[in-house]
Order: C-alpha cells, then sequence, then structure tokens
C-alpha cells in the first residue's frame, strides 16, 4: 500500500502565501516524478508543477515566478510554496508521484486526497 497525504491548505487573502506538502508512506522503493495539479470547479485538473527525481522543476504558465516546487527524498516528500496568491488560484490541490514500490519492476502513479485552497479578493 502506498499514500499520499497533502496538508496545508486553507483560507488566504489576495497576495498571500500559503505552503503544501505532501509525504508519501508505505513500501515504497523509489519516487519518481512528483507534482501538484489542482481543480477548480467547472475546469479540468490542470498541472500546476512538478519536480524529478534530480531536482528539475516545471511550472505552469500561470503560476511561474511565484510558485516554488521542491522535494525531499529522505522525507518522501514534496512542496509547494504559493506567493503573490490571486482569487483564480483558488483551487483543489492534488499530489500525485510516480512510485515504484518495494518488490515491484515498474512506477504507478499515486494521487492524494486533496486540500482546498481558497484565495479572498
Amino acid at each position: 500500500q502506498v499514500q499520499l497525504a497533502e496538508s496545508g491548505g486553507g483560507l488566504v487573502q489576495a497576495a498571500g502565501s500559503l505552503r503544501l506538502s505532501c509525504a508519501a508512506s508505505g513500501s515504497i522503493s523509489s519516487i519518481n516524478n512528483m507534482g501538484w495539479y489542482r481543480q477548480a470547479p467547472g475546469k479540468q485538473r490542470e498541472l500546476v508543477a512538478s519536480i524529478t527525481s534530480f531536482g528539475s522543476t516545471h511550472y505552469a504558465a500561470s503560476v511561474k515566478g511565484r510558485f516554488t516546487i521542491s522535494r525531499d527524498n529522505a522525507k518522501n516528500s514534496v512542496y509547494l510554496q504559493m506567493n503573490s496568491l490571486k482569487p483564480e488560484d483558488t483551487a483543489v490541490y492534488y499530489c500525485q508521484a510516480s512510485i515504484t514500490r518495494t518488490g515491484r519492476l515498474y512506477s504507478l502513479d499515486y494521487w492524494g486526497k486533496g486540500t482546498l485552497v481558497t484565495v479572498s479578493s
């Protein structure tokens, strides 16, 4: 069993900051890419940011320069520092990770249950 658990969501005013955390637990051999996605009401889920096991990052154009993704491989964790938040950043944020379980030779994508971020104007 592998689980991802997010934390850090909440209500914040525009221009404020939040930090999301996500920790993977279970029978994990290795974690490849990790990322954050979000889904706003009535919209499709979209990639916000991703990071490889070597630390290479990718950001959606809408968050570049405001959000920073990082990871701690020793803790099987990924983080999203969100600054200069805008009302349009309001969404449920999901953690995603490509994980190879102990004893397996292939990786699968796992998802957290999501954490709500609400940005008020």
